[in-house]
């Protein structure tokens, strides 16, 4: 049974407002990812996630990630909506940060604005922003939202949210 949403406070969309199954749009935030002193993508092109219970994952342009940085992954998963992933790491220096990025190369037609745009979990980098503030990472080890206070929860990830 999903919990009880959490008070909506002004300026904020309660992430159970949010569609079952997902939808994708496009949003004109200031997404920034920034980790060992070098900004490793940069976008105001995002497109977001937004599925009930999930604060919003964030799809960077391939060209607004920084050059060089990614290399791809071992393995994939499948996601009933969007379809097949694949998964990106991001290479620093000598610093190899493991599958902290996915895409889909050939997703649903519902999805199909996602192609080759690349979403990155919050966690593994030194600072996520979206407009300037530092998004919090999304309980749990699969799911990649990023939650600001512009989203009242709970969110789905953590401990005893499996059957939300």
């Amino acid at each position: 049974m999903p919990p009880k949403p959490d008070p909506v406070q002004s300026g904020q969309r309660s992430v159970w407002d949010f569609p079952r199954p997902a939808i994708a749009e496009l949003c004109d935030a200031h997404i920034r990812i920034q980790h060992r002193g070098m900004i490793v993508a940069e976008t105001r092109n995002a497109i977001c996630t937004c599925e009930t219970s999930h604060p919003p994952s964030y799809y960077i342009p391939p060209q607004d990630v920084a050059p060089g940085l990614l290399r791809r992954a071992s393995g994939s998963s499948f996601c009933e909506w969007k379809g097949a992933a694949s998964y990106w790491d991001v290479v620093i220096g000598d610093e190899v940060l493991q599958r902290v990025g996915w895409s889909y190369a050939s997703p649903s037609a519902s999805f199909a604005i996602l192609r080759n745009h690349i979403a990155f979990y919050a966690g593994p980098f030194d600072r996520c922003t979206v407009n300037g503030e530092t998004a919090i990472p999304q309980p749990g080890a699969f799911y990649g939202g990023w939650i600001t206070s512009g989203f009242a929860g709970p969110f789905k990830g953590g401990p005893g949210t499996m059957g939300w």
